[in-house]
């Protein structure tokens, strides 16, 4: 007995080492790649998209027609040798409302695919964008993530985490220790992981509806690569670290201010299956050692890991969850939002009541910075697009592309990603969200602009 203890704390070192190492590497190690820098899923998502791309708009149109088809099979037919399949139930049993969306996805993707009906629907501002732009990129990342997420979530470096930083995460933004993963894999990654990872330990019950909220609509920012993209789209690449250190600044501002006002502040402290929330694991009492309870919390998790089958099991479902689950959403809500910004004023007067606030800020050419305010609710690319074409001032083309990026939600992808997942907020409630991360932003990033700018 005694001289097999220790290979078995060896093993359960190594298991907790090892793949945490590579998950870490993986999610959040930006590494030099071809004259830029990416993190290494990243890259590798980039190289299996150029490989899928001879056929990724038809693999698109099967895998979102699929959904919309299974979707309807499911929910009125039922068959016995389809509904007793867990998987399947999981994947393709929805609500009404759900059924719907993905219905539009279905009937948007084929239009967009065939270029039928109203050019407003396929044309390469709309539903071309979303169909050849956007669901290639998350394709390909849904794949990878979601197969290879469950190296940080399984094996202890979350547990490791949450508990070191319970006392920073939980008094400061009122989420848990853990969600600095969450928080590092999105900025330094991309936004889409982080809802992933929140969404995966939201059904985990690892957090609760408002931890996850405030988690999904706080931390899951765009990444350190995306920003070079906005910030270019500008013609201000020469001032990307001030304009980087703006955009952190505003986020943790927000990320204080938000989850204490609605409707973050009135999301319930239960689980995701409605039991209320208990001590959380990551509270211990103050007699021990932090980092030994640290230890003690990722070695537990560890020594009850999965095995390699397990392991890769949970990572396909993670993988199917997010192409069947968000891809069809994305699609419908993703193209409708760009139609009512394309073809419609509607942005344009919700950004109106706008301007004697951005004249109170002294922002220059504050009727055209109006402009592109609501529309980065469809799609946070569109705003850095209107200030490059329509807007002289360098100060004001700074602010709204920081203002872009803090805004984070966005329904061409990050607001679309929310719905499709099972974390509980609902469009009203990300455009409250967006709008009131409008109004916190805006100060501090003109703030910020007049000093490294002007």
């Amino acid at each position: 007995m005694t001289t097999s203890q220790p290979r078995s704390m060896a093993s359960t070192l190594l298991t907790f080492i090892i793949p945490s190492l590579i998950g870490v590497f993986l999610f959040m190690v930006p590494i030099p790649w071809e004259g830029e820098i990416k993190i290494t899923v990243a890259i590798l998502a980039d190289m299996l998209r150029v490989w899928l791309a001879p056929i990724a708009s038809t693999l698109l149109l099967i895998i979102i027609c699929g959904t919309g088809l299974l979707s309807l099979l499911m929910s009125t037919v039922q068959p016995r040798s389809l509904f007793d399949n867990t998987l399947i139930r999981h994947l393709f049993v929805v609500t009404p409302v759900w059924l719907v969306v993905r219905l539009l996805g279905m009937v948007f993707v084929v239009m967009t695919y065939f270029e039928l009906g109203p050019v407003a629907i396929h044309s390469e501002n709309t539903g071309a964008f979303v169909m050849n732009e956007l669901l290639p990129l998350l394709l390909t990342v849904f794949i990878l993530a979601g197969f290879l997420l469950p190296l940080l979530l399984n094996f202890g470096l979350l547990e490791l985490v949450g508990t070191l930083f319970t006392k920073i995460m939980q008094p400061l933004f009122g989420v848990p220790g853990r969600s600095a993963v969450n928080c590092a894999a999105s900025w330094l990654g991309d936004g889409s992981v982080g809802i992933l990872m929140t969404a995966r330990q939201y059904e985990d019950k690892h957090y609760t509806q408002r931890e996850a909220a405030i988690i999904g609509t706080t931390f899951s920012a765009v990444s350190i690569t995306f920003c070079f993209v906005v910030i270019g789209q500008v013609r201000l690449e020469h001032l990307f670290a001030p304009f980087y250190l703006t955009v952190c600044v505003a986020g943790v501002v927000c990320a204080l201010i938000l989850p204490r006002i609605p409707p973050l502040s009135l999301k319930k402290n239960t689980y995701v299956d409605g039991s209320t929330q208990n001590q959380d694991d990551e509270s211990h009492s103050a007699q021990k050692n932090l980092w030994r309870q640290s230890l003690d919390m990722a070695l537990h998790k560890a020594r009850h890991a999965k095995g390699v089958k397990g392991t890769v099991q949970e990572g396909v479902h993670n993988a199917l969850d997010m192409v069947f689950a968000v891809l069809p959403v994305v699609m419908a809500v993703g193209t409708f939002a760009l139609i009512i910004s394309e073809y419609t004023p509607v942005f344009t007067w919700l950004g109106k009541p706008f301007i004697p606030y951005l004249e109170l800020l002294g922002i220059p050419e504050a009727v055209k910075a109006s402009e592109t305010i609501v529309v980065g609710f469809a799609d946070m690319f569109i705003p850095s697009i209107l200030a490059a074409s329509n807007i002289d001032s360098e100060v004001t083309r700074f602010i709204i592309a920081a203002m872009s990026v803090t805004q984070l939600i966005y329904m061409s992808e990050v607001g679309a990603l929310l719905l499709g997942s099972k974390i509980p907020v609902n469009i009203v409630e990300l455009f409250i969200i967006f709008i009131l991360r409008t109004l916190i932003t805006l100060p501090v990033i003109t703030l910020m602009a007049n000093w490294l700018v002007a």
